[in-house]
């Protein structure tokens, strides 16, 4: 008895490397020709509601005035601005000279891309650059997306600050997140104890 052939199988296309959006992505430093776009991405993430507990972009003066000029970074793709990372110092102690507190927005179109990480790519090459040992943040828990992206840029969970604000009328947790610099911490060992 003949054994049936095979039936024939159409033919695949050859596999084909899909190009990374985050490709055509420049990076370069924010400035005030970047205002409208980075208060409209930054507003447009208030909107959304699990960004920060502010509702209302300040304007540009106050926006640039409590974030450090050295910082401070837009992504944009064929001159349209798509996302912005900055930082601020946490304090004016100099004991904490080193520690800076951060944000980062990506356009609700161009998310899930690798724009987030390429902007948070950039702020931590120039605080490393610059001697900074600590970037901070708080996300609230609901924003799954920003802790995956910071997981993914190398920062660990502190801890939750329960309930720490209200946002419209509802208390809100935050966790705090922390990334530390490898080339500018290295803790010595705690002293053990004397017995």
């Amino acid at each position: 008895m003949a054994t049936p052939a095979a039936p024939s199988r159409p033919s695949q296309p050859p596999a084909q490397t899909m190009p990374n959006p985050a490709d055509s992505v420049r990076i370069e430093a924010m400035t005030d020709t970047h205002a409208a776009a980075v208060l409209a991405i930054y507003q447009a993430g208030m909107d959304e509601g699990n960004a920060t507990f502010e509702t209302c972009a300040p304007d540009w003066q106050a926006f640039t005035a409590a974030r450090l000029p050295r910082h401070r970074y837009v992504a944009s793709d064929a001159g349209r601005v798509i996302g912005w990372v900055a930082a601020s110092p946490v304090s004016s102690r100099p004991v904490y000279a080193g520690v800076v507190e951060h944000s980062v927005y990506v356009d609700r179109d161009t998310r899930g891309k690798g724009v987030g990480r390429l902007l948070l790519s950039a702020l931590i090459a120039s605080t490393e650059a610059a001697g900074i040992w600590t970037i901070q943040s708080g996300i609230f828990p609901e924003n799954t997306a920003s802790m995956a992206l910071h997981r993914a840029a190398g920062f660990r969970i502190v801890g939750t600050r329960e309930r720490i604000g209200q946002h419209h009328g509802q208390w809100r947790d935050v966790i705090l997140i922390e990334r530390r610099s490898p080339p500018h911490w290295n803790p010595a060992p705690s002293p053990s104890p004397s017995s």
